[in-house]
């Protein structure tokens, strides 16, 4: 294992050794002790955003069949529309016999009947100027979910960055968590300010001010055991010029008291672990590091698994020398204490904007040879899935410190080498060469050769020109680019039962060409921080258009794939969808059996006791889609029509005897069960 990208504390080695001895006495493989029981086998519950604290979006629930799939109806509609809910990234989590979830820029919290879709409560907290100045406001994701003395507890960390608690029953702030906030109108209990616990000047109503830096949230915290751990983030790097923010701290409270417990310096300071990757004293001043993926947790090690974004400013970093720990990282760290345990750095000196995008996924593998081993692993935006013991950090397979390019933009100094895993296989395609453009016909192919020599393709880890590059390209290739591979509206599910996971994939590249900072700048409105960067993100690009209309590469457009993790081989790889009549019927394409291209959609998916379920749309764009596939080979079992694409989540669990399947249709809640779950008389909308 490199050194320079993963390490194991020394106190948690010693905690690694006394449990291998307990071991020996008791008979047992250090694995095997080590081991957890990661979902809820005993329920079929959607304890968590990813179902359980593993991520795996896999429920146990086994009333739908291959055979009775065609079956499924709509049973109720719940519209978050009077809560002005519109991105529907939120999955719910159902649990104590009531669904919840968040809808809106308020972020209002919300108690729906899992029978009849009817709205039981809701919450809000008032409105400050720090919540309405939150770019992430609307991405809120779920809640976290925990019981005190046998009640359940609802906790949400809203866009103005406070962490709120409520009574699961009733939705009233919870008596005896945190305080009273100086805001008009704020409850006496029930909220904490975490701005507080943070370490820089602010305002209660208006936060941070800008010059300093700025932090919301995204996605909702996790209860492990007796702490809740909040994840943040930041305004988007893509819309930064200035060098100046505060970085993305994981912090850590009393689930019954709110107290404030522990903070984890994500840019490490003096004197702490990684400090000399930041070179030029660049810790200083540089921000972000966030953690607006959602948390994963193995709680019965007292583990939190943390992924981050890179520092401040996509696509440049110069006022930033070295690899800059803990950017683009995934960090476990000791949910009692916040010390680290370990961690591995996914991109050296990010400047691509691949932030690792998707809650960790922790399986228990049997790997032949090996046995058993606690396994979690982190999908990527550039397409690969990197693995490792969850407990010791080190990689399941070996990883390879390999050379990439090296950037000719003034003043970047980019990290020689970047991490690549020998397992599992790439899931999409890296970097962009003649052989991926598009070939159908020898018009076509001749096309696209044109339109590229104005774009300078390149590897994996292709670097960002500058305004002033001397080649005249228009931009350079960033394959996968920062929509594409895998995503945070396309997250990864797996099989706890096989050790399957599965990776839904659309192919795209992104097209980068920096300016100048203080041109950057005068296209944000509300920047933060004082110092203008040499080089920002600016205008982006004119990307590749071929006259036709079709994609300049090769399909396939969308994938799933499925890897058998206890082998890191991948079982099978499947199109998404069919092909589009846009690009079947295209006349380019006239007398072309192009076969299945798959949508080119961001597909979302939830495992099932019997089979892989995703959403997707049809050839005609404007019908959705319910699949079902074999989990083993990819075959398709089954599909029907459903009212809407399900977007950045679906989720599954069985209520009053019946098992239920939850899409995201915007704004709305689509319940999908079999006939006999409906409620008498109709269902509530």
């Amino acid at each position: 294992m490199k050194t320079r990208s993963s390490t194991i504390s020394g106190s948690f080695a010693k905690k690694l050794a006394t449990l291998s001895c307990m071991a020996a006495v008791l008979g047992l493989t250090p694995q095997m002790a080590l081991s957890q029981n990661l979902v809820n086998d005993d329920t079929a519950e959607w304890f968590t955003l990813g179902g359980d604290y593993a991520h795996t979006r896999y429920t146990p629930a086994d009333e739908i069949t291959a055979e009775n799939f065609s079956d499924l109806e709509v049973v109720w509609e719940w519209d978050g529309s009077s809560f002005n809910g519109q991105s529907g990234r939120s999955t719910p989590t159902y649990v104590d016999g009531k669904l919840f979830t968040v809808s809106g820029a308020r972020r209002n919290v919300v108690a729906i009947d899992p029978k009849t879709g009817e709205t039981l409560w809701s919450y809000r907290l008032p409105n400050t100027g720090r919540w309405e100045y939150s770019m992430r406001a609307s991405y809120g994701k779920g809640i976290a979910y925990s019981r005190i003395d046998g009640k359940g507890v609802v906790y949400i960390s809203t866009p103005g960055f406070f962490l709120v608690a409520l009574d699961a029953e009733t939705g009233a702030p919870l008596e005896g968590f945190g305080g009273q906030v100086p805001v008009e109108g704020f409850p006496t209990t029930g909220v904490v300010d975490m701005l507080a616990d943070l370490g820089h000047p602010y305002d209660p109503y208006e936060g941070i001010p800008l010059e300093t830096g700025y932090i919301t949230t995204s996605s909702p915290p996790i209860v492990v055991n007796d702490t809740i751990i909040v994840g943040n983030s930041a305004e988007q790097g893509y819309l930064q010029a200035r060098i100046e923010n505060v970085p993305g701290d994981i912090l850590a409270y009393d689930k019954v008291t709110g107290e404030f417990k522990w903070k984890f310096n994500v840019i490490p300071q003096p004197g702490e672990y990684g400090h000399e990757t930041w070179e030029n004293d660049a810790w200083q001043w540089t921000g972000d590091v966030s953690s607006w993926a959602p948390l994963t947790a193995d709680p019965e090690n007292n583990i939190v698994y943390v992924p981050t974004n890179p520092p401040t400013i996509d696509y440049y970093g110069g006022f930033r020398p070295g690899d800059g720990l803990f950017g683009t990282s995934l960090i476990a760290l000791d949910t009692e204490t916040g010390e680290r345990r370990w961690h591995f750095q996914t991109v050296h000196h990010d400047v691509w904007n691949y932030d690792n995008p998707a809650a960790p996924i922790q399986l228990d593998l049997n790997i032949p040879g090996r046995g058993m081993i606690p396994s979690v692993s982190q999908v990527t935006k550039q397409g690969f899935v990197y693995s490792f013991n969850r407990m010791t950090g080190e990689p399941i397979w070996p990883m390879e410190e390999r050379a990439v390019p090296a950037s000719e933009v003034p003043g970047e100094k980019l990290s020689t080498t970047q991490p690549f895993p020998s397992k599992p296989p790439a899931f999409e395609m890296q970097g962009l060469t003649q052989d991926d453009l598009i070939d159908f016909t020898p018009a076509l192919r001749r096309e696209a050769l044109e339109v590229m020599a104005n774009y300078d393709m390149g590897p994996l880890f292709n670097p960002p020109i500058h305004s002033d590059d001397p080649s005249g390209k228009i931009a350079s290739a960033m394959c996968p680019g920062d929509g594409g591979g895998a995503n945070i509206n396309n997250p990864p599910v797996a099989d706890p039962t096989s050790g399957f996971l599965y990776v839904t994939s659309r192919k795209a590249c992104s097209w980068q060409r920096i300016i100048p900072g203080d041109e950057a700048d005068a296209r944000i409105d509300a920047p933060t921080g004082t110092t203008f960067a040499a080089y920002a993100n600016g205008a982006r690009p004119r990307p590749p258009r071929l006259d036709s209309g079709l994609p300049y590469f090769k399909p396939p457009y969308s994938t799933i794939t499925a890897y058998d993790m206890n082998t890191g081989e991948i079982a099978f790889q499947i199109p998404t969808g069919e092909t589009p009549d846009r690009i079947r019927n295209n006349p380019a394409l006239a007398g072309v059996d192009i076969g299945d291209t798959g949508t080119g959609n961001a597909i979302t998916m939830v495992t099932t006791a019997n089979m892989l379920i995703y959403s997707d749309m049809d050839h005609d764009g404007r019908t959705a889609l319910l699949y079902g596939i074999d989990k083993k080979t990819g075959e398709e079992v089954g599909r029907i029509e459903v009212p809407a694409q399900s977007r950045y989540g679906m989720s599954s669990w069985m209520h009053d005897g019946h098992q239920y399947i939850i899409l995201q249709t915007g704004s709305k809640l689509t319940a999908m069960a079999l006939p006999g779950a409906a409620a008498q008389g109709g269902a509530a909308h």
